[in-house]
């Protein structure tokens, strides 16, 4: 009665786990994307380029990729709790640093330093949905974590728009960096790493079924170099990594970048109007993540539902790039971006993916070894569409130019699509597990 009764509290409790990690991945979006709606007030402030802020947006993800490595080693040995306070406060800081920057290399830094922090809470929050959720819940609850934390780029559009013509960019930055710090303090007090830190018994079924052989591991304290080296020699981990650096270096430094000028540019439109069009692929990106987790999860199959998403988003790349020169009407943009959104989310598969191919027990090396290269191809994409458009910006009109600069993101989602025959169906269990065992 008592262990059932600690199973129940535990279910409830994750809960608490969950909601204090996934507003943590709130801040994540918004800071990821929010580079791109501020544009016009930096390059007034400081005078940029379009290289030099292809380059600031894209030192956040340079950063967040330095720290993939180290923040799986960090999530393994300290855990996630410690991890993602200390992370989340540094990006505070980052966040006051950036919004009161008297110089470009003030301004430059404070970005920096967002990225190192926020860097610390994909993979913890990974780390701790592996332990206090079941196996077949692991794909929908990454699809309900990317739902919600995709509403923190949301916020990072119109609502940060609207924010930045009542308060100004400074000051916004400066109200995010406030509340970044005593969220840190918030992740402290509420997050615990597993169910047993407080008293609950083991929830993932791999830690019920191997509890004993755990401890064993715990006693023999098997090296993180070991373990980094274990999970580097998972062959059949690196078509996902592909994959998930293609797909997602095309489709963030869209978001977050070049997204709203593509809009200004080619449309037009102001500010305000320019990121409502890409909220919407947002919006596709929430509702699209938590079906897509689900629907895995669902059919107990990975890859084919990978095929299918990978598809759909090379024809709304097709569409932007190609269609009428790279010009396809306006009104055709809304529900276009909507689907760009939705199929989008093959990358929540790729998530699960890197817990079913890796030992359990180095979850988090191996998810921030994933990141490592996803970050790296959106930061090296963020910067090579910022040069394109420097590049031609006094020889081809806005259209052509624009078509040109995205053409690499076309490029990028056609060879994601290839790295899917080379990844094995896991049929949604950890088959490196099964594997040692059989």
């Amino acid at each position: 009665m008592q262990s059932k009764g600690g199973m129940s509290k535990g279910l409830h409790y994750r809960w608490v786990v969950w909601g204090i990690m996934v507003l943590a991945y709130m801040v994540v979006f918004f800071h990821r994307l929010a580079a791109g709606v501020v544009r016009s007030d930096l390059v007034d402030s400081f005078g940029l380029s379009g290289a030099a802020f292809g380059t600031l947006a894209s030192l956040y993800f340079y950063a967040y990729m330095i720290m993939q490595i180290p923040v799986g080693l960090l999530v393994d040995s300290l855990g996630a709790r410690i991890t993602v306070s200390v992370g989340i406060f540094i990006a505070g800081i980052g966040a006051l640093l950036f919004g009161s920057a008297p110089t470009t290399f003030v301004l430059f830094s404070g970005r920096f330093f967002v990225g190192i922090g926020v860097a610390t809470v994909f993979v913890s929050i990974l780390k701790v949905q592996s332990k206090w959720f079941r196996e077949r819940e692991f794909a929908t609850v990454s699809g309900m974590t990317s739902l919600i934390g995709n509403g923190g780029g949301l916020l990072a559009q119109t609502p940060l728009a609207w924010a930045v013509a009542l308060l100004t960019w400074r000051n916004t930055f400066l109200a995010i960096g406030i509340f970044s710090i005593f969220l840190a303090v918030a992740c402290y007090l509420l997050i615990r790493n597993t169910p047993q830190d407080l008293g609950f018994p083991p929830i993932n079924e791999v830690d019920i079924s191997n509890s004993d052989v755990l401890k064993k591991e715990i006693e023999k304290k098997e090296s993180l170099k070991e373990g980094f080296k274990q999970v580097l020699r998972v062959r059949r981990l690196w078509p996902v990594i592909l994959f998930f650096a293609l797909n997602q270096g095309a489709s963030l430094s869209f978001t977050s970048a070049w997204g709203v000028a593509f809009m200004e540019s080619v449309y037009a439109l102001p500010t305000s109007v320019a990121s409502s069009y890409i909220a919407i692929i947002l919006v596709g990106l929430m509702l699209g993540s938590l079906f897509s987790g689900w629907f895995s999860d669902k059919v107990g199959r990975r890859r084919w539902p990978m095929f299918l998403l990978v598809s759909l988003n090379i024809a709304t790349w097709g569409i932007l790039v190609f269609y009428n020169g790279g010009h396809p009407p306006i009104w055709l943009l809304k529900p276009l971006y909507f689907v760009m959104g939705v199929s989008t989310t093959a990358y929540v598969m790729s998530w699960a993916l890197a817990r079913e191919l890796a030992p359990s027990r180095f979850t988090g090396i191996a998810i921030s070894l994933m990141n490592t290269g996803c970050f790296l191809s959106i930061g090296l994409f963020t910067t090579l569409i910022g040069k394109i458009l420097d590049r031609y910006a006094g020889i081809l009109d806005s259209i052509p130019l624009f078509q040109r600069a995205l053409l690499p993101c076309f490029v990028a989602v056609v060879l994601s699509f290839i790295c899917i025959f080379f990844i094995p169906e896991t049929k949604c269990i950890n088959i490196y597990e099964k594997n040692c065992a059989g």
